[in-house]
C-alpha cells in the first residue's frame, strides 16, 4: 500500500519500481582484485601495501569494500543516510556479504554515531548495515564502540585533517576478544576505521577486519 502512495523509483536511473534496480545493481562498480591486501585499494598487481596506505600506522588487518564510491553509488547512500530510504541498507548488506572474503570473526560491530547527527537523521547507517550485514552472516551483531568526543565532519578535510578530527574519539564500552568485524558504510581515508579498530585492540581484540559498503577511489590502478 506504501509503494503505490509513495512510488519508488531507482536512485541511480529513475526507473520505476525499486531503489535500485536489478540493472543498476548488476552495473554498479564492483571492486574486484587485484588490490592491496591491507586497505583493499585496487593496484595492477597484489601488493602487501600500496602507496595510499605505505607509511601509515593503520589499527586494522585488512578492509574490504563492494563498490568504487562513485556518483551513482553517492546517490545510493545519500538516500539512505540522508533521505531516509532505509531499507537501502539491506540492499548494501547483500552486495557486500556477496563480495566480502570469507568471514572468520566472532562478532560484527559498527562505527558509533555521532548522537547529533545521528538524532537529525533518525537512525545510523552503519549501524543498520552492520546488522543486516550480520543476518546475511550468520553472526551476531552487538555495539561495543562509543564516542568519546565530538568530532567534526570528515567530509571536505584534508588526510591529515581527518587523522586529527577523529583521534581518540572512540572507546570500546566492554572487552572484546578473537577477531572482530568493524562495519561503516564509506571508506575515504581509513582514519576513521583506524582510530575505531585501535580502540577495539585496546579492549582485548586479536584482530580487527573492516568492511564497507563503499570505498574513495584516489588513484587509478597502480603500475
Amino acid at each position: 500500500m506504501l509503494d503505490l502512495l509513495l512510488p519508488q523509483r531507482c536512485l541511480v536511473c529513475g526507473a520505476g519500481g525499486a531503489q535500485l534496480c536489478g540493472a543498476c545493481r548488476s552495473g554498479l562498480p564492483f571492486l574486484t582484485p587485484p588490490w592491496c591486501e591491507l586497505c583493499g585499494a585496487p593496484t595492477a598487481h597484489p601488493v602487501a601495501r600500496c602507496r595510499e596506505c605505505s607509511g601509515r600506522r593503520l589499527a586494522f588487518a585488512r578492509a574490504r569494500a563492494a563498490v568504487v564510491y562513485d556518483e551513482p553509488v553517492r546517490r545510493l547512500v545519500a538516500g539512505w543516510k540522508e533521505h531516509g530510504l532505509r531499507r537501502l541498507a539491506e540492499d548494501a548488506a547483500a552486495i557486500l556479504a556477496e563480495r566480502l572474503p570469507a568471514a572468520d570473526a566472532r562478532l560484527i560491530t559498527f562505527v558509533p554515531a555521532d548522537p547529533i547527527r545521528a538524532g537529525e537523521r533518525g537512525h545510523h547507517p552503519a549501524e543498520r548495515l552492520a546488522h543486516a550485514l550480520a543476518r546475511r552472516l550468520g553472526l551476531p551483531c552487538a555495539p561495543t564502540l562509543e564516542r568519546s568526543r565530538r568530532s567534526h565532519r570528515q567530509r571536505g578535510l584534508s588526510l591529515a585533517e581527518r587523522r586529527r578530527n577523529v583521534a581518540g574519539a572512540f572507546r570500546a564500552g566492554r572487552p572484546v576478544s578473537g577477531t572482530i568485524l568493524l562495519v561503516d558504510d564509506v571508506y575515504t581515508s581509513g582514519s576513521t576505521v583506524s582510530v575505531a579498530a585501535e580502540a577495539l585492540r585496546r579492549a582485548g581484540a586479536a584482530r580487527v577486519d573492516v568492511a564497507t559498503f563503499a570505498r574513495t577511489i584516489r588513484w587509478s590502478r597502480e603500475t
